[in-house]
């Protein structure tokens, strides 16, 4: 697809860009270093600023409190207009930043400004889908899929899915930017929203008036006068009682997390526990479908009945038949006594069947016949028994796919799928792992009988940089091997967590002595621990002895003063020795000889 975009010398009587014609093939944004040269934090003052405009870090939980009062305080509507509104004026501010930080730049590379500050900004991520506008002939169409977005996670914290979208200050934002951006009124609509249970958010922005009579709806909670007369939602509902998650039964929970998506799973588990439907657990390996499998039969009227498990992958698929139906004896070589399936040992409970999209053709039609009648066949045997048992089953493939590849019965499929719940991956759900860190931690110690503190603060920052390919598993075995390597009475470090090659990819950025955000690479977090540890306690004596900070000196010699500030050096120089002694003031010569009488290792220029 081909998009050309246009525009005229002034729009509303302001200046904006000199006009040009851009035509590109694909939609994909510029570098946005331009945007983060424009944020800084200044500790002088206690300011930070996104070019000229001061803005403010708060925490995304105070947000989601407050969005939850003002639903509850003055109904659900003035609350989304008061959100919608807010974001308008941010987008309205960011466009016009976007002017002056790419006024040199494409039109399509200034308007992708928004979606660019939608990241940065810490709301989520916006990737395009299709994106056509024309300024001077008042063309506006554009459509983004949302993920990670901050606002759905907080309202699924308090609220359960409903059916209504609720990204309500982000669409303000998107409205805005480009209604500052087009000098005409355009509205983005959310058409798909993940606290509506969908994967992603999809929205779509057209101009005002090609929406509609939808259009003129979603307008009004952008204006302010429209709303004081709706307190509560239609029908006289107060919004207090929209939305309120279902009350606790006190029951101790088996999975650990406090995540958005971990809650919204969890609603979904205590709402389909009572009832004797068919549960199918989606996710990657090592999220924990098990666990979640083993909280539902006990959250269910089954619970003082037996659950048994069967990990479907781990059976050879000459034994699977009989582990899951039974076997009669001599029903085959081997056979010599009678026993019971797993469907039997299950009878009155729950049966778990893991990685169910590994079952061979013929035990799929054995077990559909299962879902079906409720009775079970032996191998060998010539009659069948009744069985009273609730399935649940998990898979970390995708199930229509293999449907479509004819590898999985699509009769079975849609008997298992009566009731899908998807598990979502530790890479987006960062806020369970510290939790999982001191649940691991916890029973670690209790295991092994060590006696460890907790983690340091590097170990904290690797473990939240890190993707976690292998999800909870992952983090329960990495959690071991600290607990092992950690010395006696101390806290874990992140050289005893990462031993076995693990690739940190994401590159993050943290702020700089000039109040910069600077590229940091997270794979220096796992650095060996005894150079940052001197380092540490040598900056700390340093410090309390020129500044008087802390209550006493630590024990730091001249000689570990200078030592440190020669390793230093070198590092700067990149192993250049002659670059490294001009940096501290003093000659090539001098400088070898200072590290030859260290000990201090060195390649030369």
């Amino acid at each position: 697809m081909k998009t050309v975009t246009r525009t005229s010398p002034a729009v509303r009587g302001k200046p904006i860009v000199d006009p040009e014609s851009v035509e590109h093939d694909k939609l994909r944004f510029p570098d946005f270093s331009d945007l983060l040269a424009r944020l800084r934090f200044s500790t002088s003052d206690g300011r930070i600023w996104l070019d000229d405009q001061r803005m403010l870090l708060i925490h995304a939980k105070s947000l989601g409190t407050l969005r939850r009062e003002m639903i509850e305080a003055l109904g659900i509507d003035v609350a989304r207009g008061f959100m919608t509104r807010m974001g308008y004026h941010a987008g309205v501010h960011d466009a016009q930043m976007a002017r002056k930080v790419r006024s040199r730049t494409s039109l399509r590379d200034m308007f992708v400004v928004g979606p660019q500050m939608h990241c940065l900004e810490g709301i989520g991520i916006s990737e395009p889908v299709r994106l056509e506008f024309d300024v001077a002939r008042g063309q506006h169409y554009g459509e983004f899929i949302w993920t990670s977005q901050v606002e759905d996670e907080e309202h699924m914290r308090h609220f359960p899915i409903g059916s209504e979208p609720a990204c309500w200050m982000q669409i303000g934002y998107a409205s805005g930017f480009s209604t500052e951006f087009m000098g005409r009124q355009v509205l983005y609509r959310e058409v798909e929203c993940q606290s509506m249970r969908h994967s992603a958010c999809r929205i779509v922005g057209k101009l005002v008036e090609e929406w509609g009579e939808e259009g003129i709806e979603d307008l009004r909670y952008m204006m302010p006068e429209t709303l004081t007369q709706h307190p509560a939602l239609p029908g006289g509902r107060p919004a207090s009682t929209v939305g309120r998650p279902v009350e606790d039964d006190g029951q101790k929970s088996g999975p650990v997390g406090i995540s958005p998506s971990y809650a919204a799973a969890l609603h979904m588990v205590k709402r389909v526990a009572p009832t004797q439907a068919t549960v199918l657990f989606l996710g990657e390996s090592g999220v924990g479908k098990e666990v979640f499998a083993r909280n539902l039969h006990r959250l269910s009227n089954r619970s003082d009945k037996p659950f048994v498990a069967i990990n479907c992958a781990a059976i050879p698929e000459q034994l699977i038949e009989s582990e899951l139906f039974g076997v009669e004896r001599g029903a085959f070589s081997g056979a010599m006594q009678s026993r019971p399936g797993r469907f039997e040992r299950a009878d009155g409970g729950t049966l778990f069947l893991d990685e169910i999209g590994t079952l061979s053709a013929i035990a799929q039609g054995k077990l559909l016949r299962v879902l079906q009648e409720g009775e079970v066949e032996r191998l060998g045997d010539t009659c069948t028994r009744q069985v009273d048992v609730r399935v649940i089953a998990a898979t970390n493939v995708d199930l229509r796919e293999e449907v479509r590849a004819g590898r999985f019965r699509e009769d079975l499929f849609f008997r298992l799928n009566v009731f899908p719940i998807r598990i979502s991956p530790l890479r987006e759900r960062r806020e369970d792992i510290p939790l999982l860190m001191t649940h691991f931690l916890t029973k670690f110690n209790r295991l092994h009988g060590r006696h460890l503190t907790g983690f340091t603060q590097r170990a904290v920052d690797a473990m939240l940089s890190y993707d976690w390919p292998g999800n909870v598993r992952e983090i329960e075995n990495v959690i071991e091997r600290g607990a092992i390597l950690a010395p006696e009475n101390g806290a874990i470090d992140s050289p005893h967590l990462f031993t076995s090659g693990e690739q940190f990819g994401e590159q993050r950025f943290e702020v700089g002595r000039e109040g910069r955000l600077v590229a940091s690479d997270p794979a220096s977090l796992v650095s060996g621990p005894d150079q940052a540890c001197e380092f540490d306690r040598v900056s700390r004596g340093v410090n309390n002895l020129l500044l008087g900070d802390g209550n006493e000196c630590e024990n730091v010699s001249l000689d570990e003063i200078e030592t440190l500030l020669l390793k230093r050096a070198v590092e700067r120089a990149g192993g250049n020795i002659a670059a490294a002694a001009r940096l501290l003031g003093i000659t090539r010569p001098q400088m070898v000889y200072r590290l030859k009488s260290r000990g201090i290792v060195h390649d030369g220029d």
